[in-house]
């Protein structure tokens, strides 16, 4: 095989979710790209209507869905609803996530819910409805997105980093239930990243940013990676999409750290 075969993803479908804005965005512009048909799922429905039609003007082929992943009737829906379409599901990313900040002993309990229902179980819903089709068509892929924050703990995020570290040990137990099957499970854990997320740290009560302490926050970020820079989406995609080709085909159960370096397990 050649190089452009091995990152090929012509014929295939792929299913994004949190593919308004961020990862979520790059990644579903990039695997339409890279050949495959994409269903683009986010809560916010403009957003990822604008991502279906970048796609769309780029040559690719897309479908955008309000989807909300803490549902599990809309999860379900949103699998369904590319099989409708085109037959088949061989791509699942579980992308979507949110965010919340306290301390351990003062995180109320219905922000603790909040997270989990969108960051772990919303990734299972995902995962379980992607392995139940990719089980019987006896191939597929399917990637889900941690943190760098199952590693190096850090105050503030507690209900954040509980969820990505019980999303990676999910993504290595259903790597071990569906290879047989020929479907491969992955994850990505992304350092620090340039996104509607992170950029928390530097938007004003307004909603403007602070130019001068996204500059702070950039810059002391990017001295703690080894090669002295934060992430872009762009970066995290690019993991993804060797994930779920056929350059990965004896890669499953496994996390990618995308962090520049920051932490080497």
């Amino acid at each position: 095989m050649t190089s452009s075969d091995l990152f090929d993803l012509s014929g295939r479908i792929a299913v994004v979710t949190g593919a308004g804005s961020g990862i979520g965005r790059a990644t579903a512009t990039l695997l339409a790209s890279a050949g495959a048909a994409v269903l683009c799922a986010d809560i916010d429905e403009e957003p990822v209507k604008e991502t279906a039609k970048i796609v769309e003007s780029g040559g690719g082929t897309a479908l955008a869905r309000r989807v909300d992943v803490a549902e599990r009737a809309e999860v379900t829906e949103m699998i369904e609803a590319a099989s409708r379409e085109w037959g088949r599901i061989d791509i699942a990313c579980n992308i979507a996530g949110i965010m919340h900040q306290s301390m351990v002993v003062d995180t109320e309990e219905v922000d603790l819910d909040r997270v989990m229902a969108v960051n772990l179980k919303g990734v299972f819903f995902g995962c379980q409805e992607a392995a139940r089709r990719m089980i019987e068509q006896r191939s597929g892929s399917i990637v889900n997105m941690v943190s760098s924050a199952i590693d190096a703990p850090a105050p503030g995020i507690v209900c954040y980093a509980m969820a990505k570290a019980a999303v990676t040990q999910l993504t290595k137990t259903l790597a071990v239930e569906t290879g047989k099957f020929g479907v491969r499970v992955n994850a990505v854990a992304p350092g620090f990243v340039i996104t509607g997320m992170t950029s928390r740290h530097f938007r004003l009560d307004d909603g403007s940013m602070d130019a001068d302490r996204r500059e702070a926050v950039v810059s002391a970020m990017a001295k703690m990676a080894p090669l002295r820079r934060v992430g872009e989406p762009d970066d995290i995609a690019g993991a993804v999409l060797y994930l779920v080709s056929d350059a990965a085909g004896f890669v499953t159960g496994q996390t990618i750290r995308v962090n520049g370096g920051v932490s080497m397990p």
